[in-house]
């Protein structure tokens, strides 16, 4: 088994949901993509750069869809977070109902087309 898949099974339920929807959405909009475990966190790659990971917040009870040139965004702010990063913009998840598929897809395939 691979280190993102342990790390994920590891999780609490609350998040093991969270992280598996994204992931399943994450492949099928980026089935190039590649899941490593990078920096203690699943980390997707796209064309072999960093493309976007994923972090529960166990302190704070959510799960981070962060996006490696999420600055470069333009649709969807008012539904990212910055944080104070420079260059990382986050999708910001509490709970599976929180997630709404026509933004997660809307933004990833906008972050994809950095990637071309």
């Amino acid at each position: 088994m691979k280190p993102a898949d342990v790390y994920i099974l590891q999780q609490p339920d609350l998040y093991c949901s969270i992280l598996y929807h994204v992931i399943n959405v994450i492949e099928k909009e980026a089935p190039t993509a590649t899941l490593e475990y990078k920096y203690g966190i699943p980390y997707f790659y796209l064309n072999k750069k960093p493309f976007c990971y994923l972090a529960p917040n166990h302190k704070k009870k959510f799960v981070d869809v962060g996006l490696a040139k999420g600055f470069q965004l333009k649709n969807n702010h008012e539904h990212l977070v910055s944080e104070n990063r420079n260059t990382v913009k986050s999708l910001r998840y509490f709970s599976l109902e929180d997630i709404d598929n026509s933004v997660l897809i809307s933004v990833l395939k906008e972050a994809i087309s950095f990637y071309k």
